[in-house]
C-alpha cells in the first residue's frame, strides 16, 4: 500500500516530526517527500494547490489525500501499534482540530525556526524518500 507523507522541507518542526514518524514506523510503511521537491511540487500542481499558499503537510494513502489535522491522525493511525490512540482525536470536530493545526502551522517558523535549505535524509534513509 502506497503511503506518502509530504512535508515542509525547511521547517524545523516538520523535520522533527518526520524523524519521529521514522522512529515509530517499525514496519517502514511510510515514504516521505518534501513539498519543495520535484515530487512534492508535482503533487501540489496535480491537486491544484499553490506552494506558497499551502501550509499543511499532505498524507497520501492509495487514492486518498489527507491534510491538516486529519492527515496527522491518519498517518499516526497507520504506523506502529503504539500510536493507535490517535484515532481518539476524531472525537473533536474537524473545525476545532484544524483551527489548532492552522495556529501551529502559522507560527511554526517563529516558534521552531527554519532551515535555509531542505533537509536531506541520511544515506540509510534515502530509499524512503521520493525526489
Amino acid at each position: 500500500m502506497l503511503r506518502i507523507v509530504l512535508f515542509d522541507g525547511i521547517c524545523n518542526l516538520c523535520h522533527t516530526t518526520v524523524q519521529q514518524l521514522i522512529a515509530w514506523d517499525k514496519d517502514k510503511v511510510l515514504q516521505f517527500a518534501s513539498l519543495q521537491s520535484r515530487f512534492g511540487l508535482e503533487i501540489l500542481h496535480d491537486l491544484g494547490w499553490e506552494k506558497q499558499e499551502f501550509k499543511s503537510f499532505i498524507y497520501l494513502r492509495e487514492n486518498q489525500v489527507y491534510t491538516k489535522s486529519t492527515a496527522a491522525i491518519e498517518v499516526l493511525s497507520d504506523i506502529s501499534p503504539g500510536v493507535e490512540w490517535a484515532r481518539a482525536l476524531y472525537i473533536f470536530p474537524k473545525f476545532l482540530r484544524d483551527a489548532v493545526y492552522e495556529y501551529i502551522a502559522k507560527n511554526r517558523y517563529k516558534w521552531f525556526g527554519k532551515k535555509e535549505n531542505c533537509w536531506l535524509p541520511t544515506p540509510d534513509l534515502t530509499n524512503r524518500f521520493m525526489e
